[in-house]
C-alpha cells in the first residue's frame, strides 16, 4: 500500500516543482521488495541515470550549463503556470515579482 501511494502521488507531482521523480523512485524500491515488475523497472531506471548522468558528465562545460539552464527555465514556466492557474497565495509579500 505504501509503495502505491507514494509511485500515485509521485506520478501526480512530476510536472510540478519538487520532488516527483525522486518520489517515483523511492516507491519502485518499497515495490521492489515485493513485485518482480518493479525490480525490473527499477533496474531500467538506475541503468538510464547513470547512463544519462555519466553522458552528460563528458560534455563539454557549456553544454551541461546549457542543460542547467534550460532545467532552470522548465522550472520557473511550470512555477508560473502553477501560480497563473492556482493564484498567488495571499501570504506571497507584494514585492515579489509574481503575476496577480
Amino acid at each position: 500500500m505504501v509503495g502505491a501511494l507514494l509511485l500515485v502521488f509521485g506520478l501526480v507531482t512530476i510536472p510540478l516543482p519538487g520532488p516527483g521523480w525522486l518520489t517515483v523512485i523511492a516507491a519502485l524500491f518499497v515495490l521492489a521488495t515485493e513485485f518482480t515488475w518493479a525490480e525490473r523497472l527499477l533496474e531500467f531506471t538506475k541503468r538510464n541515470v547513470k547512463r544519462w548522468t555519466d553522458w552528460l558528465g563528458e560534455q563539454p562545460v557549456w553544454v551541461r550549463v546549457l542543460f542547467a539552464l534550460l532545467t532552470a527555465a522548465f522550472v520557473y514556466g511550470v512555477i508560473v503556470v502553477v501560480l497563473h492557474l492556482l493564484g498567488v497565495p495571499s501570504w506571497v509579500p507584494g514585492w515579489v515579482p509574481l503575476w496577480r
